[in-house]
C-alpha cells in the first residue's frame, strides 16, 4: 500500500491528539465525598512536603551558597523529615510551619519564632467549593502573640493541599502537601 499525503496527515493528527494531555483532573465521587466529610467534620491535619517561599535576592544568595536541604532550590524547599502541620480540631486551628524567607519588619528571630506558629479559633473562617474540580477552599485570619496571619488553604479531592500564608511581618510563603483525618491515639 502506498501512503499519500492524506494518509500521513491523518496519521500525524491521530498521534498528536492521542499524545495530548488533558488539563482537567477528574475526581471520583468517593474522593469528593471523603474530602467533604473531612472539611465538614472539622477534623483533619495537613502535613506539607514542600515550602515555597517568595524568591528574593536573599533567598537566591542562600540557595547559591548551598545552605538549603538536598534537592531544594531557593523557591522550593523540601520539608520531608521536618516536623510541620496544620490541624483543624473543631473550631480550633493550630499550625507549626517551618518558615523560609525574609521578615518585613520587627519581630526578630528567637528560638521559638522562626516557624509560623499559631493556635486558636480563627476569625473570618470561610469554606467555598469549586464545583468544577470538587476542591474546597478555606480561608481565615488568626493571630499569635506577635503576628497576624491570613491563611488560604486549597484541598483537592485527591487529598493534596496547598497552604498560602500572608503575615504582617514576613514575606508570603506557600506549602504543598497532603490532608488526612486526625487519627485517634
Amino acid at each position: 500500500m502506498k501512503l499519500n499525503f492524506k494518509h500521513v496527515a491523518v496519521l500525524i493528527a491521530g498521534i498528536t491528539i492521542s499524545c495530548g494531555s488533558s488539563s482537567k483532573i477528574v475526581s471520583s465521587q468517593a474522593q469528593i465525598q471523603q474530602l467533604e466529610e473531612l472539611v465538614t467534620s472539622k477534623s483533619f491535619q495537613i502535613q506539607s512536603d514542600w515550602a515555597m517561599p517568595l524568591m528574593t535576592n536573599s533567598m537566591n544568595s542562600i540557595s547559591n551558597a548551598g545552605l538549603l536541604p538536598i534537592g531544594s532550590t531557593g523557591n522550593m524547599i523540601s520539608l520531608i523529615g521536618n516536623t510541620n502541620f496544620l490541624k483543624m480540631e473543631g473550631d480550633t486551628i493550630s499550625a507549626y510551619l517551618p518558615y523560609f524567607g525574609e521578615r518585613q519588619m520587627g519581630g526578630g528571630y528567637s528560638n521559638n519564632d522562626n516557624a509560623i506558629q499559631f493556635k486558636g479559633v480563627p476569625r473570618n473562617y470561610e469554606v467555598t467549593e469549586d464545583k468544577k474540580t470538587g476542591s474546597k477552599e478555606i480561608s481565615f485570619n488568626i493571630n499569635n502573640r506577635t503576628e497576624s496571619f491570613r491563611v488560604f488553604i486549597t484541598l483537592s479531592p485527591n487529598l493534596s493541599s496547598n497552604i498560602n500564608v500572608n503575615s504582617t511581618e514576613r514575606f508570603t510563603i506557600r506549602y504543598r502537601g497532603k490532608v488526612e483525618p486526625i487519627l485517634s491515639e
